[in-house]
């Protein structure tokens, strides 16, 4: 497992680890109208999931921000954001912020994503939390980017991503 780190303190990250080239798991989540949806596997678009601790934090608001902007160019891709808050607070983040260009997903219920993806914060102060991440699948359900943030408090790379589905 990687290295990640909180405010420069390792913290450990547990589930399954994926790489690039590797199938993405099929799991459900919770869309903020309480929805099942599934992410991961083959769904004929590619998939940008955005992974964050908290939308209640300033360098997850400016993630989702950033992705949100980017996924309106984008017509051969869905756009998420993955964390455990609960849906009712990521939609009204989003009424907030006009996000509209990208779906908020809760893995609040059974932290699938968290274990399938290898995401779930195991130690320190955000335990139980997902860690920072992007995944990008292709439309045949592989991963072709990932990246977890080394600094959990530091924002991902934002055009690598993008760069992997052009």
């Amino acid at each position: 497992m990687m290295q990640v780190k909180f405010k420069n303190n390792p913290v450990k990250i547990s589930g399954k680890e994926l790489n690039v080239g590797d199938n993405a798991p099929v799991v459900e989540l919770v869309g903020k109208d309480l929805s099942i949806v599934k992410i991961g596997g083959a769904q004929g678009k590619y998939q940008i999931i955005n992974v964050v601790p908290s939308l209640d934090t300033g360098v997850c608001a400016t993630q989702t921000r950033k992705f949100n902007q980017k996924a309106a160019a984008l017509c051969n891709a869905n756009v998420y954001v993955i964390s455990l808050d609960l849906p009712f607070a990521q939609g009204r983040f989003c009424s907030t912020e006009g996000i509209e260009n990208l779906s908020t997903l809760s893995d609040f219920r059974k932290k699938e994503f968290g274990q399938n993806y290898g995401v779930l914060l195991e130690s320190g102060p955000l335990e139980g939390l997902l860690t920072r991440a992007v995944f990008v699948i292709d439309p045949n359900g592989k991963i072709v980017y990932k990246e977890i943030c080394a600094e959990i408090t530091n924002e991902p790379d934002y055009d690598a991503p993008l760069k992997a589905i052009l």
